[in-house]
């Protein structure tokens, strides 16, 4: 691994790797911030001129739009380090080659073709520097009919079939909350990413990982795919239903002071949790699965009379006695104050330089021996431009200046 020139180094399993960040929103970022958590040098590299779509999405700070504001870009970019550079202007790709020679991992998410006609490809760059690992995250990857296509994990969720299963069965479909690729995508990512470092480990070779982010998400429908390909129905939406698990739904409750509305979530698998289940509704136990799924209407209007008389509260901690599965939904006050994720450190406070503070996730895995945190916000637009222009590549006061002057920077 090549180690930083003054930047200082992080702690971890990942520390001495430096990693160019060129990607954007949410599921490139968030394979950086991964890699930052565990000591990885991140430099996230964001052009001054097309502002990150993420830096305009909230939550923000004291609810006031504005690109130093959002708790989304804070989020996924907590403990890296930020440089501006127009890619368009020669000066800026002459500082970014120079960079790749820093670099361990190359991540980015511009549209097929866009880093080639900069000669800032893999192809390109791999010429001068070989064991380079390179990460390309597109909803369709860099090949293919559809490869150019661009957009957002909306529609990359579309691409993949998930929008279409999400909803009720009479209803048109209503696809999951937001760019859903934009969170499974990240997983897959980060997998093929430390399998390249372990690559390169053993052989000294550079990789290069198309990864689409369609793709991975099919992933998750395997099973539904598999049925379908061997003869089996296609899916289709069915809003809480379950094949395996009735009842399985949401329902109402006695709502608490102060609240409009209170609901919890019930699960009943098997004809053991059944028996025990029906008598506190007043059903038959003696139901088999194939008939409460037809009496399903009839079933969830008696559970409905139950929860209604009792707080979310009491219906999930008598179901949870019983052994049934069942959780109170929470809302996002109710997720700041939750026990579980208080007791493991899930919302982290950082010292903010505009904010005085700001919240991110923890780290999205818990080691046993790695104290793992991020080591700073999100870096505002340009902020260390200058340290890492100077400590990384050795600049003068003065090619700095003159950098600045070709409008490389800003």
């Amino acid at each position: 691994m090549t180690q930083p020139s003054g930047l200082p180094e992080g702690i971890g399993p990942l520390s001495g790797v430096n990693v160019l960040d060129l990607s954007w929103i949410v599921a490139g970022p968030t394979v950086g911030r991964a890699m930052a958590d565990y000591g990885a040098t991140v430099i996230r590299v964001e052009s001054p001129t097309r502002v990150d779509t993420a830096r305009v999405v909230g939550p923000f700070h004291a609810d006031e739009p504005g690109v130093e504001n959002s708790g989304l870009y804070g989020n996924v970019n907590a403990g890296k380090w930020g440089l501006t550079l127009d890619l368009r202007i020669a000066e800026a790709r002459d500082i970014f080659r120079r960079l790749v020679q820093w670099s361990d991992i190359l991540c980015e998410s511009f549209t097929a073709g866009i880093l080639g006609r900069w000669e800032l490809d893999y192809a390109h760059l791999r010429e001068d520097k070989p064991d380079l690992i390179m990460l390309s995250s597109t909803l369709l990857g860099q090949t293919g009919p559809y490869n150019t296509v661009s957009g957002f994990g909306s529609q990359g969720a579309g691409m993949a079939g998930v929008q279409y299963l999400v909803g009720w069965p009479d209803y048109p479909p209503a696809g999951p909350f937001g760019p859903y690729t934009d969170y499974p995508a990240p997983r897959f990512a980060l997998a093929g990413i430390l399998a390249a470092l372990d690559h390169r480990r053993r052989t000294g070779e550079g990789v290069f990982i198309d990864q689409a982010q369609a793709e991975g998400t099919l992933q998750l429908l395997a099973p539904a795919l598999i049925d379908y390909k061997n003869g089996g129905p296609p899916l289709e939406r069915r809003g809480n239903d379950d094949p395996q698990m009735s009842p399985h739904g949401v329902y109402a409750c006695q709502p608490p002071e102060g609240r409009a509305e209170s609901w919890v979530a019930i699960a009943v698998a098997g004809e053991e949790q059944w028996q025990r289940f029906a008598p506190i509704i007043g059903a038959e136990a003696s139901l088999a699965l194939q008939d409460r799924r037809e009496r399903k209407d009839v079933i969830d209007d008696q559970i409905s009379a139950w929860t209604r008389q009792r707080s979310a509260g009491e219906v999930e901690s008598t179901m949870q006695t019983l052994g049934i599965s069942a959780h109170v939904l929470s809302n996002t006050e109710d997720a700041a104050s939750d026990p579980q994720l208080i007791h493991r450190d899930h919302l982290r406070r950082l010292p903010h330089a505009l904010h005085g503070e700001t919240v991110v996730e923890a780290p999205r895995y818990i080691h046993s021996d790695i104290p793992a945190t991020p080591a700073r916000p999100a870096p505002q637009y340009g902020e260390h431009n200058e340290q890492i222009l100077r400590t990384v590549l050795g600049l003068s006061d003065k090619q700095i200046e003159t950098l600045a002057a070709s409008g490389a920077l800003s």
